[in-house]
C-alpha cells in the first residue's frame, strides 16, 4: 500500500487545476441556480459535527421544495423522519454543510457549501406546505459556496439509464432491518407490512 499523506504528494498524482474549474466558484445564487433549486426534488445534505464523524443524509419533497430567501440563503424543510437527527445534531457543534442537489435525467449537479442553524418556525413555512403539513424544521444555509459539477460521475455509473441497472437481487427493506438488527422484535412479515402499507405512505408528512 502507498498512502498519500500531503497536499503536494495529492497534486502531483492529481495535477493542476485548470483555470475554469479553478475558478467556477459562485458566492451567491445566479438566475440559473434558482432554477435549478425550483426543478430539484431531491438533495443530500452533509455534515460533521465538531470532532470530524460525519453523516449524509437524502431529502426530498415535490420538486422547488428547497425554498431560496435571498441571493445567499436557502432553506431546506424537514418531514418526518426515524427522529435520530444525526445531521441537526451536527449542525448543533458544526454549522458547515454541503447540499447536492439533483434533478431526474441530469447529469450535473449543484454543490452548496455554507453555514446552517436550525429554524423551528418562519413566515416562510406557509409556503412550504405539502399535503396540508407544516415542515417540523428548516436548516436555513447561508451560501459561502456554490458552483455547478460535471456530469463524469454519472457518465461512469449509468445512474439514469434504465437499461444498464442490475437485476434487484437486494432483498425488501423489511428483510434488511431483520437480518442487520436480529433483535428486532417483529416478524419479517410484521416489517413487511410496515413498510410496503397504507400506514408508511401516511407517514411521509405526519409522522
Amino acid at each position: 500500500m502507498s498512502e498519500i499523506t500531503d497536499p503536494v504528494e495529492l497534486r502531483e498524482l492529481l495535477g493542476e487545476v485548470a483555470p475554469r474549474p479553478r475558478n467556477k466558484d459562485r458566492y451567491s445564487l445566479h438566475h440559473w441556480d434558482r432554477e435549478w433549486i425550483a426543478r430539484s426534488p431531491f438533495v443530500v445534505l452533509a455534515t460533521s459535527d465538531a470532532d470530524g464523524n460525519c453523516d449524509a443524509s437524502p431529502k426530498g419533497d415535490p420538486a422547488g421544495f428547497v425554498r431560496v430567501l435571498d441571493d445567499k440563503t436557502i432553506a431546506i424543510p424537514e418531514r418526518p423522519g426515524n427522529r435520530r437527527a444525526d445531521g441537526y445534531l451536527n449542525i448543533l457543534s458544526n454549522p458547515h454543510v454541503g447540499v447536492l442537489f439533483l434533478i431526474p435525467g441530469r447529469g450535473d449537479t449543484l454543490r452548496i457549501n455554507g453555514r446552517a442553524r436550525l429554524v423551528r418556525d418562519a413566515p416562510y413555512f406557509d409556503d412550504m406546505v405539502v399535503k396540508g403539513h407544516r415542515p417540523i424544521l428548516a436548516i436555513e444555509v447561508a451560501i459561502e459556496q456554490i458552483f455547478f459539477h460535471c456530469s463524469k460521475a454519472f457518465m461512469r455509473s449509468a445512474l439514469w439509464q434504465p437499461e444498464q441497472w442490475p437485476e434487484d437481487t437486494i432483498p425488501s427493506v423489511a428483510r434488511l432491518v431483520k437480518d442487520v438488527q436480529p433483535a428486532t422484535p417483529e416478524t419479517v412479515e410484521q416489517l413487511e407490512a410496515y413498510y410496503t402499507g397504507e400506514g408508511y405512505r401516511k407517514m411521509l408528512y405526519n409522522g
